[in-house]
C-alpha cells in the first residue's frame, strides 16, 4: 500500500468545488422533481426501477439489490408507496412463494411524467451547459472512476461491484 499523500491547495479547492457542484445538482434534481411531479427521489428511485423490470414488477429482495438499499428501508418505503396507490404487492415466481412488487396504474402514470420532467432536469442544470467536448471529458473520467472502484471491490474481497 502506498502512504498516503495530502491535497495541495489547488487539488483541496477543486474537489470542495466539485463536492459542492455535486451537492447543490442533486439538491435542484432532487427540489424540482418534487415540485413539478409531488414525488420524493426515493418514490422516483423505487418507481423507475420497478418501470424498467420485465412485467413491470419484481422480488423484493431484488427491488433492495437493486437499490442498494437495506430491506427495512425497502418496506418501509413500499409501504407508504402502496398507500399513494403506486406499487402493489403481490405473490411472485412460479409458486407465488416470494413477496413481489409492482407498479399499478397510478404507479405507472406517475412514473413516466416523472421520467420526463427528471430528464428535463438533468438536461437544463446539466448538459445544456456543457460542450460536447466537455461532456466526453466528463464521461470519460466518470467510466474510469466507476472501473476503478469496482476493481478495487472487488480485489479488496467484497465482491460488490456498484
Amino acid at each position: 500500500m502506498t502512504k498516503p499523500r495530502s491535497l495541495d491547495p489547488e487539488e483541496r479547492k477543486f474537489w470542495d468545488t466539485w463536492l459542492r457542484a455535486q451537492r447543490l445538482l442533486t439538491r435542484e434534481l432532487e427540489r424540482d422533481l418534487q415540485r413539478r411531479s409531488g414525488i420524493s427521489q426515493a418514490e422516483f428511485s423505487v418507481l423507475v426501477t420497478l418501470w424498467q423490470a420485465a412485467g413491470r414488477e419484481m422480488r423484493v429482495g431484488e427491488l433492495s439489490e437493486s437499490l442498494d438499499w437495506d430491506k427495512s428501508r425497502v418496506a418501509h418505503q413500499l409501504t407508504r408507496m402502496e398507500k399513494r396507490g403506486f406499487v402493489k404487492r403481490s405473490q411472485f415466481g412460479a409458486h407465488g412463494r416470494r413477496a413481489g412488487i409492482g407498479l399499478t396504474v397510478e404507479g405507472h402514470s406517475a412514473v413516466h411524467s416523472a421520467m420526463l420532467v427528471h430528464a428535463d432536469n438533468i438536461r437544463r442544470h446539466f448538459f445544456d451547459s456543457l460542450t460536447p467536448e466537455e461532456a466526453a471529458v466528463i464521461r470519460a473520467w466518470s467510466e474510469q472512476v466507476v472501473d476503478r472502484i469496482e476493481l478495487c471491490s472487488e480485489t479488496a474481497g467484497d465482491g460488490a461491484a456498484h
